[in-house]
């Protein structure tokens, strides 16, 4: 991991370029939904990357979601940070989903991942940059609350996903949103 001036070492995007082919679908089909994610380039520029789709609420009565991964496997020492910048060039305006997960657990015998805590925080934004302190990832269990989770381990970091979910209703369609970078941060 390269760090710049000691302030910042990029994850995705900047010197650590995005490769978009590398990253993974983990859409609601996995437990019969219809919603349906990409992760690519922006036309003409490997320095965004589009993390678009259809979120389809239907088949899962107003729940569902679609999320785009990074490769495993990951690891990261993200102790000397403070938190995470992401910079959005675009977006459509929803209400988006920046995941970390410390634990990445074996695959189950029918060959589904496993669930393991997710640290969760979300946002929104077009053209802008975010700064989420590692102390506003609220920890979750299968989207929901888990108020007595062991702390994240920012040693050892395995996973950041970004996510569009239906949040039970609320948004739908199709979701557009263009990427920059993610990087660690001391501010």
């Amino acid at each position: 991991m390269m760090t710049l001036s000691g302030t910042h070492a990029y994850l995705f995007g900047g010197d650590k370029p995005w490769h978009a082919d590398s990253w993974v679908a983990s859409d609601d089909r996995v437990r019969g939904g219809k919603s349906q994610s990409y992760l690519d380039y922006s036309p003409g520029s490997k320095e965004t990357v589009r993390f678009h789709g259809k979120l389809d609420i239907t088949a899962l009565g107003g729940a569902g979601f679609a999320s785009q991964r990074s490769p495993d496997p990951q690891h990261w020492d993200l102790s000397s940070f403070q938190g995470l910048r992401l910079a959005i060039k675009n977006g459509d305006g929803k209400k988006y989903t920046l995941i970390v997960k410390d634990e990445i657990l074996p695959k189950r015998p029918d060959g589904r991942e496993q669930s393991s805590v997710s640290w969760e925080s979300d946002f929104s934004g077009n053209g802008i940059e975010l700064y989420i302190p590692w102390q506003s990832l609220k920890p979750t269990y299968r989207g929901k609350p888990l108020p007595d989770a062991k702390p994240l381990d920012l040693a050892n970091v395995k996973r950041i996903s970004i996510m569009m979910r239906s949040f039970f209703g609320e948004q739908e369609g199709p979701f557009d949103l263009e990427l920059q970078y993610i990087v660690a941060a001391t501010s």
